[in-house]
């Protein structure tokens, strides 16, 4: 089924290999994708872009600078409804205290079809 929106998502990771193929699942189910590495080049992509994402998916721990917390309040503060996707390799018990509304949090490891399915479930409740 293919998926038809107004705007990108953003999706932020800083692993090549998941940010590669996720990313290539989405574009496949018919996102339009731009791809961020690391919190600075997120921030830098909501501040710069002239179209507003319609989501944003964001891995929790990014390495050095901005986590993936820090991206999703910065991207909230934009549009208060935007829907996020956090993924994390990590426990969520962080995400029930971090986490916002009209959001899910993906395990790491994950099939790349679970962002998607993920994605199209959030979008469709947003709009």
């Amino acid at each position: 089924m293919m998926t038809t929106i107004e705007a990108a998502v953003l999706y932020v990771e800083d692993d090549l290999i998941v940010r590669e193929s996720a990313a290539n699942a989405l574009e496949d189910a018919g996102f339009e994708v731009v791809v961020a590495e690391n919190g600075d080049a997120a921030l830098a992509a909501l501040k710069n872009d002239a179209d507003p994402f319609c989501a944003i998916i964001t891995d929790v721990n990014l390495g050095t600078g901005p986590d993936g917390w820090e991206v999703a309040k910065r991207a909230r503060e934009l549009n208060r409804a935007l829907p996020v996707v956090y993924v994390s390799g990590a426990s969520g018990h962080e995400w029930r205290s971090k986490g916002v509304p009209n959001s899910v949090l993906i395990a790491k490891p994950f099939a790349p079809s679970q962002i998607v399915v993920a994605l199209s479930s959030l979008v469709k409740t947003a709009t």
